[in-house]
């Protein structure tokens, strides 16, 4: 009791001098001065600091951060009473909760046993989202900057970096896919980057497809030999891509087709509006935004905008708020540009394949034309099977004999089919359709056969006079 006593008054003393001396210090040195004191004495502490930080940002440049995402992931995992606060979240069809540390949280890791690391998430608020450094989308993008720090023991440093880092990338990949639902996003405005995604709810499987059997069997081989072609395309010495075009009358099954390709690959979608894109360079920013293992679609991209021709892009310049170019959309899905990202596919509809400029369609750009035809038989027989789980019935024959006459789309198929749910009525109701349809077309060529019949007669009278 007695030391107690006597030590009191020694800190009440020693307090009471570094206040005094910390007043006189505000009072009689000058701010600079002060600044530099301790600038100075922080420098000397860091110099014998045992420590090391790294900082990953959220953003590299123009393009996502892989260390920062693969950071996100991994830390989720680790469960610790060190965080005190955590963010949860969960959307459809995921079976895990999503757990992240929020703003401010630390929490440690032990990496093999003897490596001590410390992640810190900093979040830092920004005045502008139109930063000062236009090529930062860490900074120009969001209305905060956010990083982690990663700090350990300085004998470590090859450890982390070279073992323990990417350690986190491969625990990372793993963890994506076991918690991963595939998304549409829409990449139409930079602020709302990262937040304009919604589940893909689209439960369409090649399975299920109606489509030639013979076609789908060759575009799978495809999207396999793409997905496992990693080796392949570096050895080659070609970006990791793939570009279809995707083209055939309306109702044929282009979006269906475009969801069995998402889910079967488990790639996000992300559907570009070229009519949105005010010029190249905004064009450029927007792709290289997109992440790896994605697909970018641009539909109808006959009539989406009027894409200047390479031949006339030298002339005068358009008026109009548009302003991308054609050769500004070749040199990103197959110039140099398209090389700074990782497996991607590239997909165009159109309605009217003969429209576009031969450029666009080339090898290389879309590496697979895949006509999206008029109903065949193995596409019925699919959505008879869909809708009424049938795989042969006595109205078959007399419908595959209609199908081969009379134009008609999967998706007129699958809205007879879907009139009733007693497949003797479904079926009966199609055949009905059908020879109604084969009727109107026959009309129609009727028509066109007197109409050229008339013009051959005229002009052969003229020819006559």
């Amino acid at each position: 009791m007695t030391d107690t006593r006597a030590i009191l008054p020694a800190i009440a003393t020693v307090a009471a001098s570094a206040m005094l001396l910390r007043s006189i210090a505000n009072d009689f040195i000058p701010n600079e001065f002060r600044n530099y004191f301790f600038s100075s004495l922080h420098n000397i502490s860091r110099r014998f600091s045992s420590h090391l930080t790294i900082v990953i940002d959220e953003f590299q440049g123009l393009s996502l951060n892989e260390v920062f995402e693969a950071a996100e992931a991994y830390l989720g995992t680790l469960a610790t009473p060190s965080l005190q606060r955590i963010k949860v979240s969960k959307v459809t069809k995921e079976k895990k909760l999503g757990v992240a540390m929020d703003r401010g949280e630390e929490i440690c890791d032990v990496y093999e046993d003897h490596v001590q690391v410390m992640w810190k998430f900093v979040c830092t608020m920004v005045e502008s989202s139109r930063a000062t450094n236009p090529g930062d989308l860490n900074a120009s993008l969001r209305a905060e900057t956010r990083s982690y720090e990663l700090t350990f023991h300085k004998k470590h440093k090859e450890k982390v970096l070279n073992s323990y880092l990417p350690y986190i990338l491969d625990r990372s990949k793993a963890i994506k896919v076991e918690r991963k639902v595939v998304k549409l996003c829409t990449i139409d405005q930079y602020e709302c980057y990262g937040t304009q995604e919604v589940n893909l709810n689209h439960p369409m499987t090649f399975e299920q497809l109606a489509m030639d059997m013979e076609i789908k069997k060759v575009l799978l081989d495809d999207l396999n030999n793409f997905k496992n072609g990693k080796e392949f395309y570096r050895r080659i010495g070609k970006a990791w891509k793939r570009g279809y075009l995707l083209y055939g009358p309306p109702g044929t099954g282009k979006s269906s087709l475009i969801a069995a390709i998402a889910n079967h690959l488990n790639y996000d979608i992300y559907e570009l509006e070229l009519a949105d894109v005010g010029s190249n360079s905004d064009l450029k920013r927007r792709l290289l935004a997109m992440p790896d293992q994605s697909i970018l679609v641009i539909e109808d991209i006959d009539c989406t905008i009027n894409l200047q021709n390479r031949e006339t892009e030298n002339e005068a310049p358009s008026t109009g708020k548009n302003q991308v170019t054609l050769s500004g959309l070749l040199n990103l899905i197959d110039g140099l540009w398209s090389c700074c990202t990782d497996e991607r596919i590239i997909i165009f509809t159109t309605n009217h394949k003969e429209k576009l400029d031969p450029a666009l369609v080339r090898p290389g750009r879309m590496d697979m034309h895949i006509n999206m035809s008029y109903c065949t038989l193995s596409a019925f027989k699919q959505l008879a099977f869909n809708y009424h789980g049938l795989s042969h019935h006595q109205l078959f024959e007399q419908i595959n004999g209609l199908i081969w006459e009379v134009k008609v789309t999967p998706a007129e198929v699958a809205g007879e089919l879907m009139k009733s749910r007693d497949a003797q009525t479904s079926l009966q109701g199609l055949i009905n359709f059908l020879l109604e349809k084969k009727n109107q077309q026959e009309i129609v060529r009727l028509k066109l056969t007197t109409s050229v019949q008339k013009k051959s007669v005229h002009k052969e009278e003229e020819s006559r006079g």
